[in-house]
């Protein structure tokens, strides 16, 4: 059994309180500063002494003052306890600042209606963080594949995982050039499209293609639609469409340019309602990282901006 004293695990409180007594020399200054009652301060200080087995302050009725044992033990203790003072405060800055790695898997579409309206800011307000984007189009196991989280339409969230809403609903379209619409004649019920060339979207992950989904009037219609072309990017099924190869099926705000420029003709628009938009994903069970929380934050703070009426 080792000869000299140790100090219990624990008494670092005990250690604080006496220096802050030989300090002020003062019992009634040093509780008012650490918040408590003069005599459980005084029992602090005499449990302390016990466990050394060592006076460390002398005490009359009018004053206190360390003893020699006492003035050696705060001067050890100054700078240990001003160091722990300072690397606590360090680590409360550092868990205030945002820094960091945040992964997240997206579909390109996600990224640019979520992600990139926000990128700018994220990057301004927090330069120590580092953003990192995956495109894809599969659902990835966002916890195995070390993810810290994700962006995909609400329909297809899984149950386990927490979602914000980060986006407006969407819409989709049935578009198809006035070149096309010349040759052939414009479908007036989505099973006319069955006699269209039906541009196609091939999802990767399912090795299927999309189906058409429309909805009017309580009736719902799924739709395997065949054609001569297939992509797995909207970019060229739209693009194919303004040259006049066939009919397809997009996202109303990827299409609405061209619309509006007359490249395109939308169709059977009272078949495409409205469905719930893109949402941002992650583990219920998983700690939110500091970039995360931010980025949470300016999400939010736009979703909110959006559905405010404008003035």
């Amino acid at each position: 059994m080792p000869s000299d004293r140790t100090i219990p695990r624990g008494s670092l409180d005990d250690l604080s309180a006496f220096a802050m007594v030989a300090r002020t020399r003062s019992f009634t200054r040093a509780a008012a500063d650490l918040g408590v009652s003069n005599s459980m301060l005084s029992y602090t200080i005499k449990r302390l002494e016990q466990r050394l087995g060592i006076a460390l302050l002398r005490r009359t009725s009018r004053s206190v003052a360390p003893t020699e044992a006492g003035e050696k033990l705060l001067l050890a203790l100054e700078p240990a306890l001003a160091a722990i003072h300072d690397t606590l405060g360090t680590l409360g800055r550092e868990h205030d600042r945002v820094s960091g790695t945040l992964r997240i898997t997206a579909t390109r579409q996600a990224y640019d209606a979520v992600i990139r309206p926000v990128l700018a800011d994220f990057c301004a307000a927090h330069p120590q963080a580092t953003l990192e984007v995956i495109i894809d189009y599969g659902f990835r196991d966002i916890v195995a594949d070390r993810f810290d989280a994700g962006i995909r339409l609400g329909e297809k969230l899984e149950q386990d995982m927490v979602a914000l809403r980060v986006g407006p609903e969407l819409r989709m379209a049935v578009v198809a050039s006035p070149v096309y619409l010349a040759r052939y004649p414009a479908p007036r019920m989505p099973e006319d499209l069955q006699a269209h060339l039906c541009i196609n979207y091939r999802m990767v992950s399912a090795h299927t293609l999309y189906a058409w989904e429309f909805e009017k009037d309580g009736r719902h219609l799924k739709l395997k639609l065949s054609g001569p072309l297939t992509f797995n990017e909207p970019e060229p099924m739209l693009q194919a469409a303004v040259d006049g190869l066939g009919v397809a099926y997009v996202l109303e705000h990827e299409a609405a340019a061209s619309i509006e420029s007359g490249r395109l003709v939308r169709l059977l628009e009272e078949w495409t309602p409205p469905f719930p938009g893109f949402f941002l994903y992650y583990p219920s069970r998983k700690q939110v990282s500091s970039a995360l929380a931010a980025l949470l934050t300016l999400l939010r703070e736009r979703h909110n901006a959006s559905l405010k009426p404008a003035t």
